[in-house]
């Protein structure tokens, strides 16, 4: 299946089963987040997807915006601990061990930034599943950790969700 028949099939059974909404938001910014599977999942095209079905009215925005988030903040989650659990071997490990050097820039990206490396990594396309993972490689501290991941989560689900749902609309009516 390519990418647009999942984005496609996914919108449509959203569209069809609006009381699932909330949990297929989250599984699609779970995969987003997690390390290797956001790869394979076009999860930016389907969240914006997302975003303009709230905006016809059908599928109201909170729950969505809920459940988006809390999927990327397990996505981070698990991402983290891998990198925690496996630490440098983490790095020998596809796809890391296929960039050494992005894994060596986001290291040095981690320890200069420390948590603001989570919050600003969300929003910076590939290096979205990747921070977490090496900032667990690189031992940030779990309290910072999620301080950020949980902090920037709404803020990124919030981004992704709003322009569909009339956020543009509404502040052009201001």
């Amino acid at each position: 299946m390519d990418f647009e028949s999942l984005r496609t099939t996914v919108l449509d059974f959203v569209r069809d089963h609006q009381a699932w909404a909330p949990v297929i938001t989250g599984i699609i910014a779970f995969c987003e987040s997690l390390a290797v599977l956001s790869l394979l999942v076009p999860a930016t095209v389907i969240l914006i997807g997302i975003g303009a079905l709230i905006g016809s009215g059908a599928i109201p925005f909170l729950p969505v915006m809920v459940g988006a988030a809390i999927g990327a903040i397990l996505g981070d989650w698990v991402s983290y601990e891998i990198g925690r659990y496996y630490k440098d071997g983490a790095k020998r490990i596809w796809p890391l061990s296929r960039y050494p050097e992005m894994v060596r820039k986001g290291e040095t990206f981690c320890q200069r930034w420390g948590a603001w490396a989570i919050f600003v990594g969300r929003f910076i396309g590939p290096a979205r599943a990747v921070v977490p993972l090496v900032a667990g490689v690189a031992l940030l501290p779990r309290l910072a950790f999620w301080l950020a991941n949980f902090s920037s989560a709404f803020v990124w689900a919030f981004a992704w969700l709003a322009p569909g749902a009339g956020l543009i609309d509404w502040l052009r009516q201001t």
